[in-house]
């Protein structure tokens, strides 16, 4: 069954992806990084990324007042977008009849097409493009966070990493969410099978 929450954005809610029971654990891995010579080698390690659940992203977005905050958040959660993609979003890179999200001159300069956040009401595609800077959004859910009482280290980033998660949950091909996520190379997208090792877990109890 769908997922909803109702009256997050106005009056109407936005669906969110299929909770399952896979449990997400965040670990942390040593990375060696230095020279040819072993001798030399130098062991850093690497922060793993900082990612919102389901449940978080829905307190969240109870609490978000302003609408075009909430359509960004949902555009973060449910469509991986970086936050500097969403404000340069236009009106003609939504496709509604379709359901999908065209995003021009990306980070790395890589154009690529992601599903539109499911359950917004169609009236909120008029906030594109938003009146709101890279900054005011970050400081925006950094309050909102804060307002919903979640205490992990959150910041809007968070939800384009939440996004790989889930479809890292959902056993999505790796490959497939590198196109997703716009990710120049597949070691970037590798890092969130560290980051929730749901098969790793399960194998586990199931051999012992």
């Amino acid at each position: 069954m769908k997922t909803t929450i109702p009256d997050i954005i106005s009056e109407e809610g936005i669906e969110l992806p299929n909770k399952d029971k896979k449990v997400s654990v965040e670990q942390s891995k040593e990375e060696m990084e230095g020279p040819q010579n072993p001798h030399d080698r130098v062991y850093r390690r690497r922060a793993l990324p900082s990612y919102i659940t389901i449940d978080e992203f829905t307190k969240v977005m109870q609490v978000a007042k302003k609408k075009h905050h909430k359509l960004a958040y949902a555009l973060g959660f449910m469509s991986g977008l970086r936050v500097s993609e969403i404000v340069k979003l236009k009106k003609e890179n939504i496709d509604l009849a379709a359901k999908r999200v065209f995003i021009i001159n990306t980070k790395f300069k890589k154009d690529r097409v992601v599903p539109l956040p499911k359950g917004v009401p169609l009236k909120l595609w008029d906030l594109i493009p938003l009146k709101c800077g890279v900054r005011a959004l970050q400081k925006a859910f950094k309050s909102d966070v804060a307002e919903a009482g979640i205490k992990k280290n959150l910041h809007f980033h968070s939800l384009r990493h939440g996004f790989a998660t889930q479809c890292i949950n959902k056993n999505i091909p790796l490959n497939q969410i590198q196109l997703l996520m716009g990710h120049s190379n597949i070691s970037s997208t590798n890092v969130y099978l560290h980051a929730n090792p749901v098969d790793a877990l399960r194998n586990y109890e199931e051999l012992f």
